[in-house]
């Protein structure tokens, strides 16, 4: 069975408002909500096959745009791939030029409505950023640590990743309770996880907890409608089965490169990671060896962002 290619549009206002549309009755799933588009006809790029759907659908013309996400999925009678990419911009007036209901939507609000399965993964990307600052080990200077973290929490930091290795009990706890405060301190919105035992992340008042790959293993699936941030690392395909298989938010997939923290693993490489982040069912960021000018290449290799230490972390090069 062939897989149809169908790309779909993420238009966002300036009040952070998504738009939906609900599909017609009598079509495959219908009554359901989507993001508008359709599918990609033979010859036409990513970006004609979007703008000539959204220019029939709405009456718009794409200025800004770029990919976000996306999903392979297998419904009984087809199969596709859903091609999400992320308009901030455009020209002309929104109008329903199909007679298709219309709805703008809090992007914190999407869950309240009904989506094919295909489209639920989108619903988590929206909700990221495009970037994951994880912090470096404290080492033997907690107190330097915690003001390196201060220093770091400029505002384009809204997802963070307390990673503090070679610290246990008490003084993990201590040291994590430190750090939330700072967090908290400076945006009560950032939204904060742990790497290490989900009780401790849930003890401290973290925002969810990131998995090891021994956790991502051990761990059993959450259970439905746990708001709570579920992340995990992964280093291959299998791994982010098992990470949609336990229902996370998001995965990190590396190292993309040779780095200091994964001393002697061979770099993904792009086109690797396209290839496995294209049957992920989950956003995934870019981890190892990335700098802030990555994302675009990110977003082009089908990830949500970049996920890193050294490109945000004060004090590090580079």
């Amino acid at each position: 069975m062939p897989r149809i290619h169908v790309m779909a549009a993420a238009l966002m206002d300036t009040d952070g408002q998504v738009l939906i549309a609900r599909r017609p009755p009598a079509v495959h799933l219908g009554g359901l909500w989507e993001f508008p588009g359709g599918k990609r006809e033979a010859g036409e790029s990513r970006e004609q096959a979007l703008a000539r759907e959204l220019h029939e659908e709405l009456g718009i013309r794409i200025q800004k745009s770029r990919p976000l996400i996306a999903i392979c999925h297998d419904y009984p009678d087809r199969q596709i791939l859903l091609d999400v990419w992320r308009v901030t911009r455009w020209q002309g007036r929104v109008q329903a030029r199909e007679s298709q209901p219309l709805a703008w939507v809090p992007v914190q609000e999407l869950h309240q409505y009904e989506f094919p399965a295909a489209d639920r993964p989108v619903l988590k990307a929206l909700r990221l950023p495009d970037r994951y600052l994880i912090t470096p080990p404290p080492g033997s200077d907690p107190q330097a640590w915690l003001a390196g973290l201060q220093a770091s929490l400029t505002d384009a930091v809204r997802l963070l990743q307390i990673r503090a290795p070679g610290q246990r009990g008490a003084a993990l706890e201590s040291l994590v309770s430190k750090a939330l405060a700072i967090c908290r301190q400076h945006n009560p919105q950032l939204r904060i996880l742990v790497n290490g035992d989900p009780d401790l992340a849930r003890d401290c008042g973290a925002d969810g907890v990131h998995l090891n790959r021994r956790r991502l293993w051990t761990m059993a699936p959450r259970k439905p409608g746990v708001d709570w941030l579920l992340a995990a690392s992964c280093h291959d395909q299998s791994e982010l089965r098992q990470a949609a298989l336990l229902g996370v938010d998001f995965a990190v997939l590396g190292p993309l490169a040779a780095t200091p923290s994964h001393p002697g693993a061979p770099g993904l490489g792009w086109r690797r990671f396209s290839e496995l982040v294209a049957g992920a069912e989950i956003p995934v960021y870019a981890l190892g060896g990335m700098l802030a000018a990555d994302r675009q290449a990110a977003f082009e290799a089908g990830g949500q962002g970049i996920a890193a230490i050294r490109a945000w972390w004060e004090g590090s090069q580079g």
